[in-house]
């Protein structure tokens, strides 16, 4: 990017030495003063169109590098957004299988404590009876 940078701003500086050099030509040419007042503004009117040609190219590469930041933050607000889906899916599934964990132990509590109830009856029957 810094190399891009030098390389439009030598560029500019080279244009503006060859307009003023350009200028300093027209003025030492022996032309009558007319001619001369011509060459000078058809000089400028070529600096000028230089110049928006450069300023045109400088905001269509600052628009790039904008659009360039702008897909980079995309994406990383894309991988936030999976990465979070992703943990979320992860905890869910924990918490599911905690719950089933929990199911199960509650179910196996429960059929000892009914089994221990039938043992008890069926001791306490068998020695009353």
């Amino acid at each position: 990017m810094a190399d891009n940078d030098n390389g439009t701003s030598g560029l500019g500086w080279f244009l503006a030495g060859l307009g003023l050099g350009a200028i300093v030509g027209v003025l030492y040419a022996p032309k009558s003063g007319r001619e001369t007042r011509e060459d000078i503004v058809n000089s400028a009117m070529d600096a000028k169109e230089r110049a928006a040609v450069l300023a045109q190219q400088g905001l269509d590469q600052a628009n790039a590098y904008a659009e360039q930041g702008k897909q980079v933050a995309n994406d990383y607000v894309d991988r936030g957004k999976e990465y979070y889906e992703k943990g979320r899916s992860q905890w869910t599934q924990y918490v599911e299988k905690g719950k089933s964990l929990v199911q199960d132990q509650q179910e196996k509590v429960t059929a000892a404590v009914d089994a221990g109830k039938e043992a008890y009856v069926a001791a306490t029957e068998s020695h009353s009876g």
